[in-house]
């Protein structure tokens, strides 16, 4: 994705208080919409099988979480801006577009370019919020310096601790950390179930039934501590008095503010 580095000041703007709200017009979106949040429960049993299998490290379980969200992230950019999304996002944060593409571009690939970063830099969570209204959805790309909420499920990763395998107490450590990453499997078994409740098919539910849902999550590392929640959301159902017929940035909503409340210890998202 080029020097990303350079970019990153620039890009917290974009993400800081935003998110993208995207139409569900008819039934065929919502399937759509339905399928990728599937894909998602889907994603974390996969990794909770990758963290109870002993010849994966947990390093391994998440470049393949990440490699899965880069596939997506660079799907949806292809598909608004073109093979050059990278040119489109540098123009509109260095003032040069002023347009809802070029916005939507910027945020996407600055959240992208932040959630390559999540394993391998310490005091950094990942805290995205997804809701579901009547007419649409919101995905709310949120980071901050820490690494856990009030609520995460923490677990240790051996790779990241340098323990030499013929000191005392080694074999000690390395079986207490891969009984906290079974836990944590199973934790992430558990709440995938929670993103298919709170995300119905179209044809499986009725319109009352599905028409609000949300979920926020949150994954993080400080040093070799790894760190993983999910919660279900109440979306507000006040947020939005206009429809909305293609995908656009908006204000984050009070939901937003809520789950900082709850979740962070700072209560503070810094980008």
């Amino acid at each position: 994705m080029g020097n990303r580095h350079t970019w990153a000041d620039e890009g917290a703007g974009v993400l800081r208080g935003h998110a993208v709200r995207t139409p569900l017009p008819d039934e065929d979106a919502e399937r759509l919409f339905h399928r990728n949040m599937m894909a998602i429960a889907a994603g974390r049993e996969r990794k909770a099988e990758l963290l109870t299998d002993p010849s994966v490290s947990v390093a391994d379980a998440y470049e393949a979480e990440v490699r899965r969200v880069a596939e997506t992230f660079e799907t949806r950019l292809r598909h608004l801006a073109g093979e050059g999304y990278e040119a489109v996002a540098r123009a509109y944060l260095e003032g040069e577009r002023d347009d809802r593409v070029g916005a939507l571009t910027a945020y996407y690939i600055e959240g992208l370019w932040r959630i390559q970063q999540r394993s391998t830099i310490s005091e950094m969570l990942f805290f995205p919020l997804i809701l579901r209204y009547p007419d649409s959805f919101t995905v709310n790309l949120r980071f901050t310096g820490e690494h856990t909420t009030t609520e995460s499920i923490p677990f240790e990763s051996p790779q990241h601790a340098a323990v030499d395998s013929e000191a005392q107490y080694s074999q000690q450590y390395f079986e207490e950390s891969q009984y906290e990453q079974e836990r944590a499997a199973e934790y992430l078994r558990e709440t995938a179930q929670i993103i298919r409740e709170e995300f119905p098919s179209p044809d499986d539910a009725s319109f009352e039934e599905r028409k609000y849902g949300g979920v926020v999550s949150a994954g993080g590392r400080h040093d070799s501590e790894f760190t993983e929640m999910l919660a279900s959301v109440t979306p507000d159902p006040d947020r939005f008095s206009e429809p909305v017929s293609k995908p656009t940035l908006v204000p984050e909503g009070r939901e937003a503010k809520r789950t900082v409340r709850k979740y962070l210890r700072s209560a503070k998202v810094e980008l």
